[in-house]
């Protein structure tokens, strides 16, 4: 038989203290509830003190003014035939707990304690509260006199019980619990509970109800049961805006919802579910079977009430599935700050919002987000919203008023100015203008040129000099004060019109001043002190550049402000120097010395993943290196949090702002950190360079292996091509080797490897010889041909060519050292010298060419002993890092020298190899002639260096083995160098 119930939940706009009104609106949710025929109503978290009492929770007061509130509930009539649970405060042997209370037609039930209290972000919950430790326990509270005197009961249980009634067994869970790795609801379905009454006071964050609504889900997705999520909605008087959204799921699927973001004060949701689903859906899981028969279970608190007590269970239909509503990240923006300022607004007595309008991005979108309350206000008196329609009638000091259309409503409450200075374009003042007429509140613009000139004749007086500008050869001290005194004479001319702007027009009360900076300019710390930055509240404090755009772009379609267009287009700058030559001297991302974006990259990671400089580099580095190099990244790294130390101590003075954002630096309670720093990081810095260095090394490596490994790669490529040309037969003793940038053709003394054959840089060579360092040689196109056919030919990657200066000697006699190609599985000579053993693997070896090869295992003492001093000795190379490769003519094919030049290494090597190749430079024909006949002395200076190489060499303890080809012999003999 089915066993069909109503539950019900709400979202209630609380207000921190305010004890009577928080209690009505209570009663006003159980009422509501009652009407929807639900036998038990579920709410917010510490609803009736209010959640954001912070240390007023440390006054005895509030427990009292809790208690009998609590009262007042319980004795009125639509509190009656319903299990009512609410939240508030509750001192037990002189501890203070955040608890629920159940009660029942005047009977408490059981006072259930929070067992996992909630510490991060902006949430202080065991500065005033502790949490339960005793689970499946609970005590007996004796009750107040006064509250005894309702009841008639003189104790009732106090911890972690449950409630059994005639059908059912319900039990509550707090907020956190939820989001604990060890939820309490785990247990609690474990052990029978069919309905968990989730009450929360979950503050919005930009896309955070995802994951709100994935946990609700996943609740009872593994357990099954019924899961009823309500949460706060509304400014209780914080920073935070409750942005609602209670929920009730069914079993891992969502069958009602509440609205997320409203004018509305009590919100009632209600949901019909069929118990037997839940019984069936839980057996149905086996594993938690099993887990179920073993568990310790609860106290169970019985109730002589029944939830499905009613005869037509079987004509209510059970709640179906739905999709949960999830706005996008501008919609939240829209609606989150609009509904946050209404809150502020109302119960603040003010008349309206004053604003300084620049026509920039900021002050544009803290505009639209009033413009956004004025379309809520109009769109909520229409629906029936008496409330709403009260206080705005209070606000205008109009009590017959009723607003209808939202730019009517905007020039009663939203007064705008636009402040210009002689360093303001015509621009800025008509983006300003436009968007105030389309949003319509009182626009005014004024000229502050004449206050900031008094102020600097005050100054001038004082010590006989005048500040000047940068442009006008000031020095970058000047050029500050002077946009600083601009800055801070708008903050005191927009408090003086907030005050008077009203009574200019013949109305009472004042003006709440709103400021427009944004949470990257805060963390950044680009702002000046007690600038218009400075104000009453800022909407927009806790969102990003990037997301103020988004949102932008969705308000000109939403409520087709055209004239964001443009405001969107300007480059962001604040206008305080002058122009240079009709060009802008300042743009805000310039002047910061990063853009937005990187703004936003850094906050989160110093913020949301708890990173500080040397941990931010290295996650960077792996972000950002296809963009950056190590040094360039660790270069912005010290500036970003050089800036932040410097600019920390302006986040004490800054505007109470609207969370929005994971990596806000408000100071006040979300992000609590010295504001005195050492601004040079000495160490943290430190260990950023050591870090660069180590980096850069290992680059390095991996851009050689890279190039030996496409060497191989190459030369496995041209070995499959069977047609070999007849290769001229003038190249069999010598390679004459032409500069493509200098015009002279000069043969190479040195073994030479073809690197690379691609369209995009088809002329590399580079030498192979141990004395001689690795370097990229042009070629021209015939000679690349020729070298093309001569390695075809000999199937082989290197080239040998004769040097008179080389002497050749023998090792084990005349057997040398043979080598046995993994490629074709014969025999084959070969003149590559060895680079190293392979560990572990008997007789193995690398080439220079990146082959491995099989060496003779009669050899393998030799060769060791030849890579031994290969390894601990290599010979000096003959030129520097920028110095030019001079070789000299040993050969009949000419008698001009080449000069190469290698391009320092980059320090990145995420391009291709063949992009840090040297390009070819074509030179004019007198600069050809020229080092023609400069060529004797250029030879002459090479003879000299490569025979200071050949001494350097004999003072070894050993020479240093290079294997190369003899033609007619089938060894391989060994030539010192």
């Amino acid at each position: 038989m089915g066993r069909k119930v109503i539950v019900a939940v709400c979202s209630l706009n609380q207000w921190a203290l305010d004890f009577s009104e928080n209690s009505r609106r209570i009663i006003e949710s159980v009422r509501i509830a009652k009407e929807k025929g639900a036998s038990v109503r579920s709410g917010p978290e510490l609803e009736i003190s209010g959640y954001g009492c912070a240390d007023h929770f440390l006054e005895s007061d509030t427990f009292l003014h809790s208690w009998e509130m609590l009262i007042q509930i319980m004795v009125n009539s639509n509190c009656q035939d319903i299990i009512v649970d609410v939240g508030m405060p509750v001192m037990h042997k002189n501890v203070a707990y955040n608890c629920r209370v159940l009660f029942l037609n005047k009977k408490i039930l059981l006072i259930r304690p929070k067992m996992v209290l909630c510490d991060d972000g902006n949430y202080r919950e065991t500065r005033w509260f502790t949490a339960w430790k005793k689970e499946k326990e609970t005590e007996d509270y004796f009750l107040p006199r006064m509250v005894r005197d309702i009841t008639e009961q003189s104790c009732v249980p106090f911890g972690d019980g449950v409630i059994s009634t005639y059908d059912t067994c319900l039990a509550p869970e707090i907020c956190e619990e939820l989001w604990n790795p060890q939820s309490r609801h785990i247990d609690l379905s474990l052990d029978g509970v069919e309905i968990i009454m989730n009450s929360s006071g979950s503050y919005h964050q930009l896309r955070k109800m995802f994951t709100r609504v994935d946990l609700v889900k996943s609740a009872t997705y593994k357990c099954g049961g019924v899961y009823m999520f309500s949460n706060l909605i509304g400014c209780d008087g914080e920073r935070v805006f409750y942005d609602g959204g209670s929920m009730i799921s069914v079993n891992g699927q969502i069958v009602a919802e509440g609205p997320q973001f409203t004018l509305e004060e009590v919100c009632v949701v209600a949901a019909v579910v069929d118990l037997e689903d839940v019984r069936s859906y839980k057996y149905g899981l086996r594993s938690r079977s099993e887990k179920a028969s073993c568990t310790k279970p609860f106290p169970r608190i019985q109730v002589d009430f029944a939830l499905s007590d009613r005869d037509d269970y079987n004509l209510l239909r059970t709640s179906p599935p739905i999709q949960f509503s999830l706005l996008s990240p501008a919609e939240e923006i829209r609606l989150g700050p609009a509904c946050w300022m209404w809150d502020y607004l109302r119960r603040s007595a003010q008349g309206g919002f004053f604003l300084p309008l620049s026509g920039g991005i900021d002050s544009s979108a803290t505009a639209c987000l009033v413009a956004s309350m004025c379309h809520l206000i109009c769109d909520a008196v229409a629906n029936g919203n008496h409330t709403v329609q009260m206080d705005i009638q209070r606000i205008t000091g109009q009590p017959e008023y009723v607003p209808k259309e939202p730019r009517e409503l905007a020039n009663r409450i939203f007064t705008t100015c636009y402040m210009a200075s002689e360093n303001s374009s015509n621009d800025t003042r008509n983006r300003a203008a436009q968007l105030a007429n389309q949003i319509g509140c009182y626009h005014l613009s004024i000229n502050i040129d004449i206050a900031v000139a008094a102020v600097l004749k005050i100054f001038s007086t004082a010590v006989n000099m005048m500040p000047r500008f940068r442009v006008h050869g000031g020095s970058l001290r000047e050029n500050l004060a002077l946009q600083n005194v601009q800055a801070r004479l708008r903050m005191v001319l927009a408090y003086l019109f907030a005050q008077l702007s009203l009574w200019a027009r013949g109305r009472s009360g004042g003006l709440l001043v709103l400021g427009s900076a944004n949470v990257d300019e805060s963390l950044r710390g680009y702002m000046t002190k007690y600038d218009c930055s400075s104000a009453d509240i800022n909407p927009i404090g806790g969102i990003s550049k990037t997301d103020l755009r988004i949102f932008i772009n969705h308000c000109k379609d939403k409520f087709g402000f055209t004239s964001l267009e443009s405001i969107l287009g300007a480059l962001p700058t604040a206008e305080l120097e002058p122009l240079a030559d009709g060009e802008l001297m300042q743009t805000d991302e310039q002047d910061m010395g990063m853009t937005y974006e990187e703004l936003s990259v850094y906050g989160k990671l110093r913020k949301q993943q708890k990173c500080g400089p040397y941990s931010m580099f290295c996650k960077l580095l792996h972000l950002s290196s296809s963009k950056h190099s190590p040094e360039e990244i660790a270069d912005k790294v010290k500036l970003f949090f050089q800036l932040y130390a410097i600019n920390r101590h302006k986040m004490t003075v800054l505007t109470p702002s609207y969370h929005a954002e994971s990596y806000s630096p408000d100071d006040n309670r979300f992000d609590q950190r010295q504001f005195l720093y050492n601004v040079k990081w000495p160490w943290q810095f430190s260990r950023i360079d050591q870090e660069v260095k180590k980096v850069e090394d290992l680059l390095k490596m991996r851009d050689d292996a890279e190039e030996i490994s496409s060497a191989s790669e190459n030369e496995k490529r041209a070995n499959i091509n069977p047609q070999i040309p007849t290769a001229p037969s003038n190249i069999s003793n010598g390679m004459p080797i032409s500069s493509s940038s200098m015009g002279i053709t000069v043969p190479l003394s040195c073994q030479v490897t073809l690197l690379r054959n691609t369209a995009g840089s088809p002329r590399q060579l580079v030498p192979s010889t141990p004395t001689l360092a690795r370097r990229y040689i042009p070629l021209l196109p015939q000679q690349l041909h020729q070298l093309q056919l001569h390695q075809q030919q000999h199937q082989q990657t290197q080239l040998t060519f004769p040097s008179s200066t080389v002497g050749a000697s023998t090792i084990n006699g005349s057997k040398g050292i043979t080598f046995a190609g993994e490629t074709n599985g014969i025999d084959t000579s070969s003149h590559e010298y060895i680079v190293h053993q392979l560990p572990g693997s008997g007789n193995r070896v690398l080439l220079s060419s990146g082959r491995y090869a099989t060496i003779d295992p009669s050899m393998l003492g030799p060769v060791n002993a030849l890579m031994a001093v290969a390894n601990q000795r290599p010979l000096p190379t003959p030129d520097t890092e920028d110095s030019p490769i001079q070789v000299a003519d040993t050969s009949s094919h000419g008698s001009d020298t080449e000069i190469v030049k290698k391009k320092r290494r980059k320090k990145m090597t995420d391009k291709p190899l063949s992009d840090h190749a040297e390009k070819p430079v074509v030179e004019d024909k007198v600069q050809k002639r020229g080092m023609k006949e400069r060529a004797p002395a250029l030879m002459q200076q090479l003879a000299h260096k490569v025979q200071r190489n050949v001494e350097n060499a004999m003072q070894l303890e050993k020479p240093l083995p290079t294997l190369h080809k003899q033609n007619g012999n089938s060894g391989t003999s060994v030539q010192e160098v």
